[in-house]
């Protein structure tokens, strides 16, 4: 088992930045990939961002240039996001993988006004 627990977020105007952490607990021995999804009013869950446990990333065409994904550790994930727009609100949420089955957090709201 893995729980997973997502900081940051919250209010930005566009063109500002905010930072996202997960940290993770439990069976960290057993996390591979770890990654960012989003989830906007009225869509489907979309994936930002996603890092290997060999440190190789892989980022949305959306927000490529603008965010970065990058492990601190085994078990915690940042999303540092850039130059944000409107279209980036919506809740975020961290995910990993484990013996072959994706936890995920609780999700983190986040909000860019124009």
């Amino acid at each position: 088992q893995v729980q997973l627990v997502e900081s940051g977020g919250g209010l930005a105007q566009a063109g500002e930045s905010l930072g996202l952490s997960c940290a993770a607990s439990g069976s960290l021995f057993s996390i591979t990939d770890m990654g960012w999804y989003r989830q906007a009013l009225g869509k489907q869950r979309e994936l930002v961002a996603n890092i290997n446990r060999y440190g190789t990333t892989m980022y949305a065409d959306a927000v490529k240039g603008r965010f970065t994904i990058w492990r601190q550790s085994r078990s915690t994930v940042h999303l540092q996001m850039n130059s944000l727009n409107a279209e980036d609100t919506a809740v975020y949420f961290c995910d990993a993988v484990a013996m072959g089955r994706t936890y995920w957090g609780q999700g983190t709201q986040v909000t860019v006004s124009l």
